[in-house]
């Protein structure tokens, strides 16, 4: 099946709004086994959006599509589907209920132009929306399908994992498996030098990389008729890359580096604790983003100043004076400090030069000392980040947390 995907929304168009729609969409349709050719933004008029339609249909069978779903005059998405269709706009009971249930429980009056919301194209299929107000919906006929999307992302999505994606699966005679192999410490041009053969040596399952910050997540995809065939394909295919690049590879299908943490550490029933320096509160912030935290970290200090480094935690002040503040010998102390004070089982400590200013021949803007105290793992891990990015100061401070993140993840696995 080929598939295009058309974003309605004249933000998108003055680049008020990044759609961010789009790549969601490619990434989950490939994964599908969904072919995507064309990609195609149109703002909220009518006119275009109607000859938008038509263009993408002559392309494609599917076309996913959002935005333009809103309660106000303007959000015209499903009645441009309708008529091209030809098909009669009908008040949807379910979904009306479902949006007055929506307000009521925030004790707010629901407007009259939110019934809009409700009116669908007759014969649809409808796509509950648990995150708004905004229900989705599909239509069919002649052979093409037109599925139509809430815009904001935190609607959409949970919209197409819940509903589109098991109404898709039947016109598959196969099932799509994915799984997801986290790397850090090797970029992405790197690992795909390393594994370029292989890659294109493989059709099912295949590999494919993808860049996050300061990250590589490689996800190999596999098709079969069963569940159960599509894993006896992954398993082998994962476990191998999963042995060959231990260096680098911090778990599967965990979602992130703080959630692989805070999962492990509920695991093991350990604590931990965070001192830094130059991420300002940034590993503790990603720590405490992951529900069920609270079991596992009691508490972070964000010794900026010297003063705190030697106050709270217990950092020599001779070992300040002989070494500085971005040194192994202060890391060190740091997460010994936090270890003694907090009573966590580890201790992690951030300190280094984010920059822009600040860096010297010896200790250069991106320099960064990570380290942990803990049983059975007590060391201090240099790093040097680039810092000639625009955003190079964020970079080196983002980088800086998920390496600290991760030597707390080795640590922890080591109970």
């Amino acid at each position: 099946m080929k598939a295009e995907i058309l974003c309605v929304g004249t933000e998108l168009l003055l680049g008020d709004i990044v759609n961010t729609n789009a790549a969601y969409l490619a990434r989950e349709l490939a994964a599908m086994g969904i072919n995507v050719y064309h990609q195609t933004v149109v703002g909220d008029n009518p006119g275009r959006l109607k000859e938008a339609l038509g263009e993408a249909f002559g392309r494609a069978e599917l076309v996913i599509m959002t935005g333009g779903l809103g309660p106000t005059y303007d959000d015209l998405t499903k009645e441009t589907v309708a008529g091209y269709f030809g098909r009669e706009m009908e008040l949807n009971q379910p979904s009306l209920k479902a949006m007055e249930d929506f307000f009521s429980c925030r004790n707010m009056k629901m407007s009259e132009n939110n019934k809009k919301q409700a009116m669908m194209p007759k014969g649809a299929t409808v796509f509950a929306n648990h995150n708004g107000t905004a229900p989705g919906l599909a239509v069919e006929g002649e052979g093409k399908i037109a599925i139509l999307l809430p815009g904001p992302p935190q609607e959409m999505q949970p919209m197409f994992q819940e509903g589109v994606r098991p109404f898709l699966m039947k016109y598959s005679g196969q099932i799509i498996l994915s799984h997801s192999i986290h790397m850090i410490g090797i970029g992405e041009s790197a690992l795909e030098q390393q594994m370029r053969e292989s890659m294109l040596a493989h059709k099912n399952p295949t590999i494919a990389p993808y860049a996050k910050q300061g990250e590589v997540l490689l996800r190999v995809t596999a098709s079969a008729k069963t569940r159960e065939e599509a894993e006896a394909l992954l398993r082998p295919e994962v476990e191998a890359i999963c042995r060959e690049y231990s260096e680098y590879v911090y778990g599967v299908d965990v979602g992130d580096l703080q959630h692989a943490l805070v999962a492990e550490l509920l695991k093991k029933k350990r604590m931990v604790a965070t001192a830094e320096s130059c991420t300002g509160g940034l590993v503790s912030k990603r720590i405490t983003e992951v529900p069920g935290s609270s079991e596992v970290f009691e508490c972070g200090v964000c010794s900026y100043a010297n003063r705190i480094k030697s106050q709270i935690l217990g950092v020599g002040e001779e070992t300040l004076a002989a070494h500085g503040a971005v040194s192994p010998e202060t890391a060190a102390e740091m997460a010994a400090g936090i270890r003694k004070l907090s009573g966590a089982d580890i201790g992690i400590s951030v300190t280094g030069i984010a920059g822009p200013g600040g860096g010297t021949p010896e200790k250069p803007v991106g320099l960064v000392y990570i380290g942990v105290d803990s049983e059975p793992l007590t060391t201090v891990v240099r790093h040097q980040f680039g810092s000639r990015r625009k955003d190079g100061r964020e970079y080196i401070r983002y980088v800086a947390a998920s390496n600290a993140l991760r030597l707390a993840l080795q640590a922890a696995k080591l109970f």
